[in-house]
């Protein structure tokens, strides 16, 4: 049994791993604002801070120490220096869950993104207030607070691991993309895509996200170490929502448009959000190698997903609100020849 505090742990993917803590056997304390209510079990110690600010943090974690630390919500070079000062001669592991944006901040490197990509030139900002300008500060404070926990590593042995992910599909995410599709698929009407960009999806599983964790909780090689961990499908957009539509029994009927024009509607990223430039691809071949990482087949999850959604009710997503204006817009259009 280990002492485990988990920062976050109860949106999406940390709410199925405090869960399977707990079955575990692990004594487990959860640190976050309390806002959302949860169904986990009374033996759940619970801590409601908010991380942003250090002072709670200090108060909060002052003379505690943990086996393993998971933080679901580390997002800039602050926090990051925060935790490493609190938890330098107080934790066993830490491991913070990263992104696979850390990649799309890099110039000039090719899909799908390996470990070794990490280093090499960023790509400048752009334009202040922008979607894309949001995207790529959440990668490059991804990337700060990745860099934070390597120079305390490299300094004085801070035993943190990163795990870089993809999107995550989950029936828990908050942004609820996955369901979106599965509306728009049973509505009927055309999904509307974008020209480009066209990139491939190499997505990974909530419960395989959960997995990789329990791999690395227990393991002692990776610590100083970043991970990639993804799906071993590499699929276009077309071939995913055929999937996924055939998993639901009825017809994907995808339109393309010219990127500018669902930009100048209003339609992007809502109407395709897994067609997103920001979207990464990871490879996933050091897990498999040195870890023993396995994968869940991308047509078992997304039946597992579609079956969790049919069974349970959700509210519509704020990206479906808007689901009548893309019907009436691609009726009153001229797709692109060969969509």
């Amino acid at each position: 049994m280990k002492n485990i505090l988990v920062i976050g742990g109860t949106r999406n993917m940390g709410y199925a791993f405090t869960k399977e803590l707990v079955a575990s056997g692990h004594r487990v304390t959860i640190l976050n604002r309390g806002i959302q209510g949860d169904d986990l079990d009374n033996s759940v110690s619970r801590l409601h801070v908010d991380r942003t600010d250090v002072t709670q943090m200090r108060r909060a974690l002052l003379a505690k120490s943990f086996d393993v630390v998971v933080d679901f919500v580390l997002y800039n070079t602050q926090e990051a220096q925060t935790i490493v000062d609190l938890l330098k001669n107080n934790v066993g592991h830490y491991i913070a869950l990263s992104s696979g944006q850390v990649y799309l901040v890099r110039e000039n490197i090719e899909r799908p993104f390996s470990e070794d990509q990490y280093e090499g030139r960023l790509l400048p900002a752009p334009k202040l207030n922008t979607y894309a300008y949001e995207e790529w500060r959440y990668g490059m404070d991804k990337r700060g607070a990745e860099d934070i926990l390597a120079k305390a590593h490299a300094d004085f042995g801070f035993p943190y691991t990163a795990l870089r992910l993809p999107m995550v599909n989950s029936e828990r995410d908050p942004l609820k993309r996955l369901y979106s599709y599965i509306l728009r698929l049973r509505d009927g009407g055309p999904i509307l895509l974008p020209e480009t960009p066209n990139h491939v999806l190499r997505h990974i599983y909530a419960g395989d996200a959960v997995r990789a964790l329990m791999l690395v909780l227990d393991s002692d090689q990776t610590k100083g170490r970043a991970y990639n961990f993804s799906q071993d499908e590499t699929v276009s957009i077309d071939e995913f929502l055929k999937l996924l539509a055939s998993l639901l029994g009825v017809k994907a009927r995808l339109r393309r448009f010219k990127h500018s024009e669902l930009e100048a509607n209003g339609f992007l990223p809502d109407c395709s959000p897994f067609s997103d430039r920001w979207m990464s691809e990871l490879t996933n071949d050091v897990s498999k190698s040195e870890l023993g990482m396995t994968y869940t087949p991308l047509p078992d999850y997304l039946e597992a997903l579609v079956a969790v959604y049919d069974a349970t009710k959700h509210p519509v997503p704020v990206g479906y609100r808007r689901r009548h204006a893309e019907i009436q817009f691609a009726e009153s259009q001229q797709p692109i020849q060969g969509s």
